[in-house]
């Protein structure tokens, strides 16, 4: 049996077909050695970018822990530098490369100034959040009187501030709100002063008085060992003069001490016979003509 075979013949390139691949060749080539440098150089600038700004986060954690910033505050600055760090990074190797960059930022720019307008009510508030955290009016524990609401301070958030009132009920209050505003801290300091207002009748003996005011006061919930108790005059009437009796407490147990204060010296007085205010005589006289 005999197989046939089929030979087919190559056809070589025609002198334009092998012109145009040359070319072709040439401009790849061409296009390679130009390219390949800035290739390299903008990796290179990515990775040792990449590199220092880990080390540069990495000092910034360890200094912000050994100066105490506060904790809530820390992931934010690290995770804000660690962003624009490498955005710089990534800017400059698209330069090295030759991608132009200054219409990328212009179109960012834009975008930033509509995103910025939309949300200047929540940008304020984040702004007021990065103060508060910073400069710390105030922190969570504290007791604070914002706005008009008193409460204790649970959480700072970058945008919200929340209290706990006396009664716990939650008062979420925007930073903004509080920035603007004068911030009350009856936590700030050590020490806090009770003051009782204690009207006594004017016959009394004040002097019997002020030793019972400055027994009670060292009795106090939370009172301060070696501080006074003092009670000195702040009115005089014909019905009563009235002593400030003031003791120094602990300012978380503010309420509690200010309650005992009070019940205290009213029992204590009574007990001792000193009267209290009286009420004003009418005097009448009948003159017969």
């Amino acid at each position: 049996m005999v197989q046939r075979y089929t030979i087919r013949h190559f056809n070589p390139l025609t002198p334009n077909k092998m012109e145009q691949t040359e070319q072709k060749v040439g401009a790849f080539v061409g296009f390679f050695q130009e390219f390949a440098p800035k290739l390299v150089g903008a990796l290179i600038v990515l990775f040792i970018g990449l590199w220092i700004a880990n080390i540069i986060v990495r000092m910034m954690q360890r200094r912000m822990e050994k100066t105490k910033v506060d904790e809530s505050l820390q992931p934010f600055l690290l995770s804000l530098v660690n962003v624009l760090l490498k955005i710089m990074i990534v800017f400059s190797a698209a330069g090295i490369v030759g991608i132009q960059t200054t219409s990328f930022v212009a179109m960012l720019g834009a975008a930033g100034l509509a995103v910025g307008l939309a949300l200047q009510g929540s940008l304020s508030n984040f702004a007021s959040g990065v103060l508060i955290l910073l400069f710390r009016p105030y922190k969570v524990g504290d007791i604070i009187t914002v706005g008009g609401f008193s409460g204790t301070v649970k959480e700072i958030q970058i945008f919200t501030t929340i209290l706990a009132t006396v009664d716990n009920r939650m008062i979420i209050i925007p930073n903004s709100a509080i920035t603007s505003g004068p911030i009350e801290n009856t936590t700030a300091y050590t020490e806090r002063v009770v003051e009782v207002l204690v009207p006594i009748d004017p016959t009394q003996d004040m002097s019997k008085a002020r030793t019972i005011i400055e027994t009670v006061g060292k009795t106090v919930p939370g009172a301060i060992g070696g501080m006074p108790v003092s009670s000195p005059v702040v009115d005089v009437k014909p019905t009563a003069v009235t002593l400030a009796a003031r003791v120094w407490v602990q300012p978380l147990l503010y309420l509690d001490a200010q309650a005992y204060f009070r019940e205290a010296l009213k029992n204590a007085l009574q007990e001792a016979g000193i009267a209290g205010e009286h009420e004003p005589v009418m005097e009448v006289k009948l003159v017969q003509q």
